[in-house]
């Protein structure tokens, strides 16, 4: 009997799966805008390593008194892309998952529904998103390069920059990496940067 071929949930697993053989190395002597998606890239693929190989007991575990997943990790991170590219950047209305959601009433909404979700469809999620916001930010350096402004202001007045927003992101994957690698090493051991 031939073997089926694997689904697209099998595919998207076997995607992260093998990130952590081929995360990619931010560039030594690369431009602004090399350095700063490299270490976004970089920072994208550490998430993937992290969580790759783990079922929903895996992404589920929690350490001490946090309410800190993995798969929370995975789903707000997938929130986060959209949210700045789509959102904040584009100034377009947020879109399904996120659109339904009530925040005022949950705002850990990204957080707790990962539960819900099994592996395959929070890494679908995380990627579709990251992808959108690769193409949204290429697209935005290629015709203003990285002083192109975002749709939204802030409180005080002041647009952030494409090159503000990308560094955002970096940190925002640098803490929550530091998450990922507690939980990972909770859930089975495995350490590593």
């Amino acid at each position: 009997m031939p073997e089926a071929a694997p689904s697209e949930a099998e595919a998207v697993l076997a995607a992260h799966a093998a990130l952590g053989a081929s995360r990619p190395e931010p560039p030594l002597a690369g431009d602004e805008w090399e350095t700063l998606t490299g270490y976004l890239d970089y920072h994208r693929a550490t998430l993937a390593w992290k969580v790759q190989g783990l079922d929903a007991a895996g992404l589920g575990t929690r350490v001490g008194a946090s309410s800190v997943t993995l798969g929370g990790l995975v789903k707000h991170l997938a929130y986060v892309e959209d949210e700045w590219a789509v959102r904040r950047f584009l100034g377009l209305e947020r879109a399904e998952p996120w659109a339904g959601v009530d925040w005022g009433a949950t705002p850990d909404w990204d957080w707790d529904s990962a539960a819900e979700d099994s592996p395959a469809e929070l890494l679908a999620l995380w990627e579709a998103s990251v992808g959108r916001a690769r193409s949204i930010y290429a697209e935005a350096y290629a015709s203003a390069g990285l002083d192109a402004p975002l749709a939204c202001t802030f409180p005080d007045g002041g647009r952030p920059s494409l090159r503000w927003l990308l560094v955002h992101l970096i940190e925002e994957y640098a803490r929550h990496n530091g998450h990922a690698d507690l939980l990972r090493e909770a859930v089975d051991g495995s350490v590593g940067e």
